[in-house]
Parts: structure tokens; sequence; C-alpha cells
């Protein structure tokens, strides 16, 4: 069975819902492992893609995600701040780049930003843009037409907007806004002309089927830059007491959204950390990206040792001003 569905995506198919399934219960760990590698290095080679993230603004969110510690709704003490300094920013930009970490996104909490708040990152894209080499993303919530077409002129090239967990679960998760809100934001981006980032949180309570729907929803909708994330239970959040999930179930769920969105890279993000240096397996699994540094709210590996062990893994890497990323 793995084999047969190796070969219908290397043939350029795509499986089905029902294939998904079959392999998702039925297909042995190591070897679906393997497998999903095999499909990485024939459509991606050993390119790898490093991309940072930078928290321009901290907080007082009035949405209610369950598993998040910037809404303003739960009783969690994190910054809060209405933007970034530039000299901090900076110095995180510097740095990113540096190591040659290719594309950096700021990221706002908060629904969607006002016109001038937005002007206020833009300020930052601009400083970061005369000093580095960087690539730009954004996530900064819901986007208007008009919004979206001023991240452009920033020189934003690329949107992130997580889609969290599928259609049938997100109701689950978050109720102050939907899915399809979410998708709508992505099409917005996409037509003003940036590229999309969209993945999801897993460990949440959501089913295998739930994260395999996750993974056809982001096919339909062509996404190319897949981050995962494994929540990282927050006290004072409404998830604070979830069971956290095995690296097996990590490994098994990367390995399935490479068999389902092969060329897409698949992103190691948040979460990850807790598995110490076992979390490098999940990249050998299918995942050929990483968010590297700390995240939003949870510290994450240093940059020298996430480059020192992809490296030892046999990926390509950018060197100082060095290659391109997805």
């Amino acid at each position: 069975m793995i084999e047969r569905c190796v070969q219908i995506i290397e043939g350029g198919g795509r499986l089905d819902i029902e294939q998904a399934l079959v392999l998702a219960e039925q297909a042995d760990l190591e070897r679906l492992c393997r497998a999903a590698d095999r499909i990485c290095r024939h459509m991606h080679g050993r390119r790898f893609d490093l991309c940072s993230i930078i928290n321009a603004r901290s907080g007082k969110c009035s949405e209610d995600c369950r598993y998040c510690a910037q809404s303003s709704r739960y009783n969690v003490e994190i910054s809060c701040y209405e933007q970034i300094d530039e000299e901090t920013a900076l110095a995180q930009a510097r740095e990113n780049d540096g190591y040659g970490v290719r594309r950096l996104s700021l990221v706002t909490a908060g629904r969607s930003l006002q016109p001038e708040q937005m002007q206020g990152m833009g300020e930052l894209y601009y400083s970061m843009a005369r000093e580095t080499d960087l690539q730009f993303c954004a996530s900064m919530g819901f986007l208007t037409p008009e919004s979206a077409e001023q991240l452009y002129t920033f020189g934003v090239r690329r949107y992130h907007c997580n889609l969290e967990s599928c259609r049938e679960f997100f109701p689950s998760i978050c109720t102050t806004h939907t899915w399809e809100e979410k998708v709508e934001t992505l099409k917005i981006a996409r037509a003003a002309g940036m590229d999309l980032c969209s993945g999801g949180i897993i460990g949440m309570g959501e089913t295998l089927a739930h994260r395999l729907q996750l993974a056809f929803e982001l096919q339909e909708l062509e996404v190319l830059s897949i981050p995962i994330n494994i929540l990282s239970p927050i006290p004072g959040t409404p998830l604070a007491a979830m069971e956290p999930i095995s690296l097996d179930e990590v490994l098994r769920c990367v390995a399935l959204f490479r068999f389902i969105n092969p060329k897409a890279v698949i992103r190691i993000a948040g979460g990850r950390g807790r598995f110490g240096d076992e979390q490098y397996r999940l990249f050998n699994a299918g995942a050929n990206g990483a968010i590297v540094g700390n995240y939003l709210t949870t510290a994450g590996s240093s940059v020298e040792h996430d480059l020192a062990e992809l490296g030892r893994l046999g990926f390509d890497l950018p060197g100082n001003k060095g290659g391109e990323g997805a």
C-alpha cells in the first residue's frame, strides 16, 4: 500500500481521502516515515527552508482561540505591547539575516490591524529592508483588499494565516471567527500578489481524521508553505489540561501531510522543542522546513543547534547571504 501510494505521487498523481485514511490507520510508522522522506527528496531534493518570526504586536487579542496565551479572555501573564520598538526588531532581523535565514514575518495579535497600525508595521519593514537581505512575510489577522495591497507595497510577498484545524473541528477551538473567514483572507492575500503560508496546530483534541481533512483543505487551496505546530498547553488557557501528544503521533501526521501535499514545504513550527533532539526525526519523516528561533509566547531551539542538527541530516542549508528559500 505504501509503495503504491509513493508511485502515484512520484508519477504526478494525488491520493484521495480513502487512500490517506488507510495509510493513517494501517501503515507501519517507520516505513511510512521513510516513504515520506523519499517523496520529499524526489520533490525538493535536500533543500531546507528556514524562516523566523517577530512578535510585533503582543497580547490583548479580542478573539477566543482556546489554545492562545494572547487572548484577553484568559488569565495568562504575557508581555503586552502595541508595537515592538524598531531597534529590537532590527536586532532580530540582523541576527536572522546573519544566520542565513531567508524569510522573516512580523506577527501581530488581534483580529486585524487598523490603517495607522498597518502603517507602523510598514515602517518596520522598510527599516529591515534597508539593513538586511531578508524576504518578508506578514501574519496580521484578517485582511481587506486594501490592507493586502498595502502590505504588498511594504515589500511583503507572503501572507501567513493558519487555518489551525479543519473546517469540521474549527468551531471546537474558536467561536469569535470562522474557518471560512480565514480562507477568505488567504484568497485576498493571493489576489494581492502574495503567496500563502497556512497550516495548523495538532494536539488540540482533534482526531487523526481531522488532521487529514486539514491536509486536504490546504491541498485544495494550493498552499505551498505549511507550518505544523504541536500544541504546548499553556496554563490559564482552556486547553491547559490537554494531554500532550506523543512524538509518534506527530511523526505520523507529518508523514501524511507530505503524502497529501508533496509539493509544499512542510514546516515544523511551535512545540517541537518539547521533544529535545528527538524532534529532528521529523525532518526524516517528510518535513523540509522550520521556523527557527523563538515563537510568539514560547522559546524555541537555538538557531545554531538547529543548523548543526539539520546539517548532520544532510540538508542543504543557506549560507550567510546564501541560497533562496521556498
